[in-house]
C-alpha cells in the first residue's frame, strides 16, 4: 500500500476503512488546529514544528487506530506524566498510546473522548 501524500494513501482504502480514517483527520483536525497532516510510516499523521505526535492506520487485525506518541525517536522521560481518564489506550510505554477503533461509528460514538485527548496530548507533549 505505498502511497505518497495523504490523498493517494486514501484513494488506496476500502470505503469503510477510508470513512474511518477521514473522520478521525477531522476529529485530529479540529482538536489540534496547529498541527502539519503529512503521510509518514504510510499514514496519515500530525506534527508540530518538531514532532509528529499524532498518526492514523490501518490495525493488522481490523479496525483503524490512532497512536499517540513524541516523535520517532525515544525522548527522554523525566517529569512527563500523561492521564487518559477516559481509557481510550493501551499504553506500550508512558510516552506512545495506541488507540484501536472498530470503524467510523466507532469514531463517531467516541468523537468527544478523542477529541479530548488528543488536545490535552498536544499540549502535554509542546
Amino acid at each position: 500500500m505505498a502511497a505518497g501524500s495523504v490523498p493517494e494513501f486514501l484513494d488506496t482504502l476500502d470505503p469503510a476503512h477510508r470513512a474511518a480514517v477521514e473522520a478521525l483527520r477531522a476529529l485530529v483536525a479540529e482538536a489540534a488546529p496547529g498541527l502539519v497532516e503529512e503521510l509518514k510510516w504510510n499514514a496519515p499523521s500530525f506534527r508540530d514544528a518538531q514532532d509528529h505526535k499524532v498518526t492514523l492506520g490501518i490495525d493488522r487485525k481490523g479496525g483503524i487506530r490512532i497512536v499517540l506518541h513524541r516523535g520517532a525517536t525515544a525522548k527522554a522521560m523525566a517529569g512527563f506524566r500523561f492521564e487518559d481518564p477516559a481509557g481510550l489506550a493501551q499504553w506500550p510505554a508512558p510516552d506512545r498510546g495506541v488507540i484501536q477503533l472498530r470503524d467510523a461509528e466507532d469514531v463517531i460514538a467516541h468523537a468527544d473522548a478523542l477529541r479530548d485527548i488528543v488536545r490535552r496530548w498536544i499540549a502535554a507533549t509542546a
